[in-house]
């Protein structure tokens, strides 16, 4: 487990900018810093609520505010403006990859309400599970995570991953949306994921099945052409993994806890935000 303080003065400076000003239900907000500081603590360790220090505030707060920034965005926001000012420095590499990853659903994580829908996770071999889909740099930083249901392969959320890439400008202009060069594995290699690439102008490493290129060998000239593939490219692909590797030391995300799909979407970005603060 990754070992994570509070924070620094230097993030505070970098996310305090960004924060809701005030509170329409009450007005004023308790302090934010402090609520953050009991955020962190909880995705390090994957504690229950209850049992968060008092030295972080009442846990029904921290627990509402986690809630409730993963409802409107505001984690979503700070990861983009993190990602804007590296992308400004020229800090992000955008030759990126693609990978996935399963995540076992503790049975805390069920009994959400019914209504509205609470969006359980899926059912599989292994039992109840989430699974995590992201585009990550080559500096293993993720740049978009989805999350969906455990039983989902990861081809069929690549569209998803690639259309929440979003990483606005410092000055004008609109946002960075499309990568220079997308690396995955034999799972994201099919029809469907080439057009969607070849659309867009993007180049590709995806290695092609075995049996699709038998397919395409036994139809002869009707087959088409294979598939370019840069063996060199496709030899950081490995960056995605260690990404997951790296959001997952957060045990918070390693085991979800949280029962609605929305929240722990929230607790993904909110560890992506601080691998991104900390690289």
């Amino acid at each position: 487990m990754l070992s994570w303080g509070g924070l620094t003065d230097g993030e505070w400076a970098v996310l305090e900018p960004l924060l809701p000003r005030s509170n329409r239900r009450c007005g004023r907000w308790r302090d934010h810093r402090q609520v953050i500081n009991g955020v962190i603590h909880r995705l390090s360790t994957g504690c229950q609520w209850r049992r968060l220090s008092d030295r972080f505030g009442p846990w029904q707060t921290i627990h509402k505010r986690q809630a409730l920034w993963s409802a409107d965005g505001t984690w979503k926001r700070l990861l983009q403006h993190v990602q804007a000012v590296a992308d400004g420095a020229g800090d992000i590499d955008w030759n990126i990859n693609v990978d996935s990853t399963s995540i076992r659903a503790h049975q805390h994580a069920a009994g959400a309400p019914a209504n509205p829908p609470p969006a359980l996770p899926g059912a599989s071999k292994g039992g109840p599970q989430r699974s995590v889909h992201m585009a990550c740099s080559c500096s293993w930083r993720t740049l978009s995570p989805v999350v969906a249901a455990g039983q989902r392969a990861g081809c069929t959320q690549f569209e998803p991953v690639m259309d929440k890439i979003r990483v606005p400008r410092l000055g004008a202009g609109r946002p960075r949306r499309l990568p220079d060069s997308v690396g995955a594995d034999k799972a994201y290699s099919n029809s469907l994921i080439r057009s969607y690439l070849r659309r867009r102008g993007i180049r590709h490493s995806i290695p092609e099945k075995s049996d699709s290129r038998t397919a395409c060998r036994r139809r002869g000239s009707d087959g088409g052409r294979p598939p370019s593939f840069d063996q060199a490219r496709h030899k950081v692909r490995n960056t995605a993994e260690r990404a997951i590797n790296k959001i997952k030391q957060f045990r918070a995300v390693a085991t979800r806890d949280d029962k609605r799909r929305y929240v722990y979407l929230g607790t993904v970005t909110t560890a992506a935000l601080f691998v991104w603060l900390r690289s």
